[in-house]
């Protein structure tokens, strides 16, 4: 049962079970020393094509500046990023994948994979369908 904190039981059903599975998803992640927080910017920098700036890349994960930095000094003292410096603003730093980076971003995204899987697998493919047509309804509402 959700804990009320809206006036909508749908909203606070929703609000829970996407915590729910961000902590599913969480714990399978650090048993294998990773989280959703470092999966998110390895993800976006294994997507990009070039090296991307500390700001992008906060940006594109939604997470403050100063976070993402705190982030990235962590993916990088264990080797998964390096700084280089940017090519046309000697002094800006671009944050890039190393090999092992690379590595460690296939073998979370696999984590991810499953445990996702696992967390919704009880639904048919009819019954995803539906989830997501209704959830696409309430997205254009807000949109």
């Amino acid at each position: 049962m959700a804990v009320h904190g809206s006036s909508d039981v749908l909203v606070d059903e929703l609000f829970e079970t996407t915590q729910r599975m961000r902590v599913f998803v969480e714990g399978r992640l650090r048993a294998n020393g990773m989280s959703v927080a470092r999966l998110r910017a390895l993800r976006m920098l294994a997507n990009s094509a070039e090296p991307l700036r500390m700001r992008d890349l906060s940006e594109m994960t939604g997470v403050a500046a100063r976070t993402t930095t705190s982030l990235v000094d962590t993916l990088e003292r264990d080797g998964l990023v390096e700084r280089v410096r940017h090519p046309a603003d000697r002094r800006a730093f671009l944050v890039r994948l190393t090999e092992l980076g690379a590595e460690r971003h296939r073998e979370a995204e696999e984590l991810d994979r499953v445990a996702l899987a696992e967390a919704t697998g009880l639904l048919g493919a009819a019954e995803r369908e539906q989830l997501r047509a209704l959830l696409a309804r309430i997205r254009e509402a807000t949109g």
